[in-house]
């Protein structure tokens, strides 16, 4: 995995100012290229032009990130102080949120939600600070627990957090106890309350009546140890590994699919009109989604394998790509979602963010028919509370052009020479074998996504599947 081991992380130097909205200029228009005259103080708009202002990258929602990590040096002490705590015992997605929280990704948030941020995040999609301003907070980070453990846990102020084998994780101090409504949070997340979604299911429906909230330390980092762990790089590490590239500007491309040549020319597109802007190093952060996904998404293991292919491949450049995984467990919540996406970028240092058709979406889970409208997110995006900083990039659709065999933007005065080859006839295709129109993925790339497939079929016909190298 050399390919992708040697994109590590930092911040850019020079942040951009942006009209009132926070759309930057449309990807399909020309752009003249930018002043790149710099300034200090804050971003100014001048003339109605987008300029390059000098200084650090831009700063975490609050101002700094919170990292809720135990010192090394107490870490014993507070490991034996968790033993002795009424214990509530987490599962796999609780520990993805434990690792969101403790890394600083929903900066400034200091742990579990308390009911007061938690109705913040589900009534209005912020979250008020100290200093009276508003960071984006669009989905719920709660903790769960049922009538049994509210009834342990009693009077008591704090308590800890442990994984199956009730090793100790985390403790939770200052601890509040509320009620869970899961109607009012699932209607209210998603929009709908109809059955069949897959976070809900997974983690919604069978948990407990009541939430508790309270500020984390997390006793030692979290790990998987799934051989990927040296890619979860966390918004501090991010941030220094941009400002080890000199990188000016950083732009966030979220994904929890396999990478094809339509989204490389999104990405490639991108930079080169970052250049045309005045921006000297713009860097990719190239960011799979790494926590919990639906069944039929590809495993995270199979998508970093075919995502090395293609910096191997040289469909996107190493020098100028930083490949991480993103831990965040996946909603499917649609504009909802997309908010919690780009807000956490911000905080690992990205100034600009990449939105395409329907983000965070999936198909009805009744009817034939998305859940979301496809332009609702860059829309949300673009007007959010507590994302104003944040330079929102709407890409334009690509497709397989007939007449130059390879992905290009879709040209409308032309549409008989493009084919739209959707996930499901991507994933047809893989599992039969069968190649795609030369162009459309690179070939290592599309390679892996066969061997998945051949892996899945092997396993129904009683095989078992070879394990992915890591």
């Amino acid at each position: 995995m050399a390919a992708i081991t040697s994109l590590s992380l930092k911040i850019p130097s020079k942040i951009q100012s942006l009209p009132k909205t926070h759309f930057t200029i449309p990807l399909n228009l020309p752009i003249k290229t930018r002043s790149t005259r710099f300034y200090s103080g804050s971003p100014r708009i001048h003339s109605g032009s987008t300029r390059i202002i000098s200084g650090l990258l831009i700063q975490p929602d609050g101002g700094k990130l919170v990292e809720l990590f135990v010192e090394e040096s107490q870490r014993e002490l507070k490991r034996e102080e968790a033993y002795k705590l009424p214990q509530i015992k987490v599962n796999k997605i609780d520990i993805e949120w434990v690792h969101v929280l403790s890394e600083g990704w929903a900066s400034p948030l200091k742990g579990f939600m308390r009911e007061n941020e938690y109705l913040q995040t589900l009534h209005f999609n912020c979250i008020r600070i100290d200093d009276g301003s508003f960071v984006n907070m669009s989905v719920p980070i709660v903790l769960a627990i049922d009538d049994l453990k509210k009834d342990e846990i009693g009077g008591v102020t704090s308590v800890a957090l442990v994984d199956d084998e009730n090793n100790p994780i985390a403790i939770l101090s200052d601890i509040e106890i509320y009620k869970h409504n899961k109607e009012e949070r699932i209607a209210r997340t998603w929009g709908t309350t109809a059955p069949g979604l897959p976070y809900v299911d997974e983690a919604i429906t069978h948990a407990g009546n009541w939430l508790i909230g309270g500020d984390l330390k997390v006793i030692d980092p979290v790990k998987y140890h799934d051989g990927l762990d040296r890619f979860r790089l966390s918004p501090a590490e991010l941030r220094d590994e941009f400002t080890r590239r000199n990188a000016d500007a950083v732009f966030a491309f979220q994904l929890r699919n396999p990478v094809h040549n339509g989204h490389a020319l999104l990405m490639t597109d991108t930079r080169r009109r970052l250049l045309e802007m005045g921006y000297k190093n713009p860097i990719l952060l190239l960011h799979p989604l790494g926590g919990y996904t639906k069944a039929d998404d590809v495993p995270l293991h199979w998508r970093m394998k075919q995502h090395e292919k293609v910096l191997e491949d040289g469909v996107l450049d190493p020098e100028t790509t930083v490949v991480s995984i993103f831990p965040s467990p996946m909603h499917y919540a649609g504009p909802t979602e997309v908010q919690w996406h780009a807000k956490a970028r911000i905080n690992a240092g990205a100034n600009f963010y990449i939105v395409g058709r329907d983000p965070a979406g999936m198909g009805h889970p009744l009817e034939k028919r998305d859940l979301y409208d496809a332009d609702h997110g860059k829309k949300v995006l673009s007007m959010a509370p507590g994302l104003e900083r944040l330079n929102i990039l709407p890409f334009r659709v690509a497709a397989y052009d007939k007449t130059k065999n390879g992905m290009a933007f879709f040209d409308p005065s032309r549409p008989q020479d493009f084919i739209f080859i959707s996930g499901t006839k991507m994933r047809t295709l893989a599992k039969n074998k069968e190649n795609p129109p030369d162009g459309f993925m690179c070939p290592g790339g599309w390679k892996v996504l066969v061997e998945y497939y051949d892996s899945l079929a092997s396993a129904e016909n009683g095989r078992v599947a070879e394990p992915v190298p890591s």
